[in-house]
């Protein structure tokens, strides 16, 4: 049976988009073919993980030249990105918000940041590389508007909650939380939360593990 990305793991999802980032690099000095162990290099990770995920999706390749890199970049683009492409606002367009914009401005064909939102009169209606900022009054309104399915949270923690809410009511199908800040969103809207504390001290215990450190 065909594996769809419904059922491929969330880890395995995370994975794919940084085998694709790699690969292009690879591919943009020339790379035509590459193997599992060289893709598991430069992921940090085993061989073994890497065959299973590019199995997941029904990639193969060969003994004598491994995966053919622009094959394999092309398959997963197909596996992640929609037909159609995607548009993406930013909630919040402080410093982390004005960043994610700047950052990802064209950096994806079928994944683009077409909004900003903010309560500040000093950032609304300005134009951040090339990204509109309106009013968070006007989200509902542009949302619909523009037909925008994902939205990223980089307000203050406490205004988390009810912006999250806005953004269901207002259709969003899928929300990224930068903030540390837990929301609550229905089983139909997908959630990922990065709390940058967590993954610090993650980072501090393995420096802690692996340099001896009391």
């Amino acid at each position: 049976m065909a594996i769809t990305l419904k059922s491929l793991p969330d880890k395995t999802v995370e994975r794919l988009s940084q085998y694709r980032r790699n690969l292009l690099v690879c591919l943009s000095k020339g790379k035509q073919h590459i193997f599992s162990h060289e893709i598991a290099n430069i992921q940090n990770i085993t061989p073994v993980q890497v065959r299973r995920d590019l199995m997941l999706i029904g990639y193969t390749g060969t003994l004598r030249k491994g995966y053919d890199v622009k094959e394999l970049i092309d398959l997963i683009g197909r596996i992640l990105d929609s037909r159609t492409g995607m548009k993406v606002c930013v909630v919040g367009v402080g410093n982390l918000g004005r960043s994610l914009i700047s950052y990802f401005n064209g950096r994806r064909s079928k994944l683009s940041i077409v909004a900003g939102f903010d309560t500040n009169p000093e950032k609304v209606d300005k134009v951040y590389a090339g990204v509109h900022c309106y009013h968070s009054d006007r989200l509902n309104e542009i949302i619909k508007r523009d037909e925008i399915t994902i939205a990223i949270i980089t307000v203050p923690a406490e205004q988390s909650p009810g912006v999250a809410e806005k953004l269901v009511i207002a259709g969003i199908k899928g929300i990224l939380n930068y903030t540390p800040k837990s929301v609550n969103v229905p089983p139909q809207v997908y959630l990922e939360e990065y709390d940058m504390v967590t993954s610090l001290e993650k980072v501090s215990y393995f420096v802690k593990k692996n340099a001896g450190i009391e």
